[in-house]
């Protein structure tokens, strides 16, 4: 693979994984949305949306792909942040098979649980619920909301603050981590926080979850390339990440349609220095990246006709996904002047507007008024749902996955 020159204002000169310097940048998008999940009120308010830049670095040594032009100062968490999939009966069932397999693969009745990154507390109140477990959970962009009843009743605690050192006296027989280490820019640091915060607790499990890059590179799932994540973690560079911070791998695998990574463990008496850990096959991870900005042009390409051949018959379209896809999608797009209206199960959403784009985020019944020919569905895994809904409000429409 030929190696590319560097842009000259990329900051992020080593792998955040294994701190090398060899790395080679495939991939270069710029003035991106910051936040793609950002509660926007106005359209005023999305357009002027802060932007940044996504310069692709590969690491030739465990295989971790990062953003080489990310800057940190940037990024800020606050309650008008908003990702939950739970809106989805899809995710729900997803969400709900995950916590039943840890609760019993892990004997957690009864027990302690601790989520890093708990959003709205959604999977926290799964694992209480099955194993009658009790939960604590930490994010600063929870919102306390009353018709929460685990909350409510004491079964578990949401505490408005990341989860730092100052909580390692919390008692955890889990402690999970779901979609947040692909925005750590120091995932080193993290995980040796972590070790440290269960060194007297060596039984404690240790589940985290982010999306699969090489989902990304075989199944061109381009839309995923968002600024908020800084890593894209493979199954190579995941591995040498968790066995250099000190943890021992029980299991690692892809779910969800290979969308999304996972890794469970324990903390290991001994971390392994870089040199130690056994390099899996590269080799096809290596081909994957040497075509994948070709074929991210051509994706890219194919899109705009796509979309200037439904404006040209006249024809209504919708894009099904307020989240990062969607987001992606409509900036990468231009397609402002093209499609005016975004759908999303999520009421927290609705009544917002896209960053960057500028379209607004609707509910699905506004469809039964507007009535569009063409949807299209930001993510496939979601397509039977997508259109058993549209079905139920007795629309008749096409369809097409991005």
């Amino acid at each position: 693979m030929a190696h590319k020159k560097i842009h000259p204002i990329s900051r992020q000169r080593v792998c955040p994984v294994c701190l090398s310097e060899d790395i080679t940048v495939f991939l270069e998008i710029d003035r991106v949305p910051v936040h793609c999940n950002v509660l926007l009120f106005t359209k005023k308010e999305a357009l002027q949306a802060s932007r940044g830049d996504i310069h692709l670095g590969f690491c030739q040594d465990c295989g971790h792909i990062f953003n080489k032009a990310f800057n940190p100062e940037l990024m800020a968490y606050s309650q008008g942040y908003e990702t939950s999939l739970h809106y989805s009966t899809r995710f729900q069932e997803y969400a709900k098979k995950t916590a039943e397999h840890l609760v019993e693969r892990y004997r957690l009745f009864g027990k302690d649980i601790v989520e890093i990154g708990c959003g709205q507390g959604e999977f926290l109140n799964l694992l209480c619920y099955i194993g009658e477990n009790n939960g604590v959970g930490f994010d600063p962009s929870y919102q306390p909301e009353d018709r929460d009843e685990q909350v409510a009743s004491g079964q578990i605690r949401i505490i408005q603050d990341f989860y730092s050192e100052k909580y390692a006296d919390q008692k955890a027989d889990l402690i999970c981590c779901r979609h947040v280490l692909e925005h750590v820019q120091n995932p080193r640091d993290f995980l040796a926080t972590l070790r440290r915060s269960i060194a007297n607790q060596p039984k404690t499990v240790v589940f985290l979850e982010m999306p699969n890059a090489f989902y990304t590179l075989r199944d061109q799932g381009i839309w995923d390339l968002i600024y908020e994540h800084y890593s894209y973690f493979t199954r190579n560079s995941l591995e040498a990440l968790m066995t250099q911070c000190g943890f021992e791998v029980l299991d690692l695998y892809e779910t969800y349609k290979d969308q999304f990574l996972c890794v469970e463990a324990f903390s290991s008496e001994m971390s392994k220095s870089s040199e130690e850990i056994s390099q899996n096959d590269l080799g096809d991870l290596v081909s994957d990246i040497g075509v994948f900005a070709e074929k991210y042009r051509q994706k890219i390409n194919k899109w705009k006709r796509n979309i200037e051949g439904i404006v040209q018959n006249n024809q209504r379209v919708v894009v099904w996904g307020g989240g990062s896809k969607g987001v992606t999608f409509l900036n990468t797009l231009k397609s402002r002047d093209k499609i005016d209206y975004v759908v999303d199960i999520n009421p927290r959403k609705q009544g917002k507007y896209v960053a960057g784009s500028g379209q607004k985020i609707i509910p699905p019944s506004f469809l039964k008024e507007y009535r569009p020919e063409v949807v299209i569905i930001m993510n496939p895994i979601y397509q039977d749902e997508v259109r058993q809904i549209t079905k139920d409000l007795g629309l008749h429409t096409g369809f097409v996955c991005a």
